[in-house]
């Protein structure tokens, strides 16, 4: 028999978490997957909703894989050279990134989204993250979580839906709170970010994009002591071999251009 599936109870920003989950869950189901995430097409299956309302497309599929993949190999390499760290997943939404990652028991990692979010984790993942549920532009959500070791802090997907100059506020605060560490993020052009309000899938949710950054050393100028150690442009990767043509042949017209690659996923790593 099968199980009745899960309505969601989430507002329009809260349900931004279903454009990646949805996006992994097509990507699990590919011949050649970018990710191969099928405990996230396990999750869909389990939701009423309708997807199809979200008009995901090919484009979407392989970038949001792909660059999930960037960041799930950069947590990989910072929880290795460091065995006790701490990792922050931030709007970590539906996202099974610690059941990908596998971080040894060392590790104490915390999955931070909104309230109605996290309470729904259990029901769906059974990882034994630390969870925490909060609005990450509020003060004093921190307060809990160790600050004596090196932090590995991951944000996808998260700074377009950040209202204003809050992803600084928020940097600033992580790198006082820890003493070291690194932040890594796909980042967003400010033309990206003010695109994203027309793309078809934000249009469904009704979301209004926030501002992004096109200098990927504009961070460094925040105040949060950031220093860049990447910027690894997606157009570039060489897991976009199997994407399927035409979206192929585009996206590697657009890897001769620094700036037109910019436009499109990146992931950028900063050291604090």
């Amino acid at each position: 028999m099968t199980p009745p599936r899960t309505r969601l109870d989430l507002n329009q920003l809260e349900q931004t978490l279903l454009i990646t989950l949805w996006a992994k869950a097509l990507d699990s189901r590919l011949p050649i997957p970018m990710l191969g995430d099928t405990r996230s097409a396990e999750i869909a299956d389990r939701i009423d909703y309708d997807f199809a309302t979200l008009k995901i497309k090919d484009s979407l599929t392989y970038e949001t894989a792909l660059r999930s993949r960037k960041l799930d190999d950069a947590v990989r390499m910072f929880t290795a050279a460091h065995p006790d760290a701490v990792v922050l997943d931030l709007g970590c939404g539906l996202d099974p990134r610690m059941h990908r990652c596998q971080p040894a028991s060392g590790i104490d990692w915390y999955d931070v989204d909104f309230p109605d979010v996290i309470a729904l984790r259990p029901e769906f993942l059974s990882e034994p993250s630390h969870l925490v549920g909060a609005d990450i532009t509020a003060a004093g959500w921190l307060a809990g979580i160790p600050r004596d070791r090196p932090a590995m802090i991951v944000a996808e997907g998260l700074i377009p839906f950040l209202p204003g100059t809050a992803f600084h506020v928020l940097t600033r605060a992580l790198t006082d709170h820890f003493g070291t560490g690194e932040i890594a993020l796909n980042g967003y052009t400010r033309f990206a970010a003010w695109a994203m309000k027309y793309h078809p899938t934000i249009k469904a949710l009704g979301i209004t994009a926030a501002a992004g950054f096109d200098d990927p050393r504009e961070p460094e100028t925040w105040g949060a002591g950031l220093t860049l150690v990447d910027e690894d442009f997606l157009t570039r990767a060489p897991e976009v071999a199997d994407w399927p043509q035409p979206l192929r042949g585009l996206t590697r017209s657009m890897a001769h251009s620094r700036a037109l690659s910019r436009q499109g996923a990146r992931i950028l790593r900063y050291r604090f």
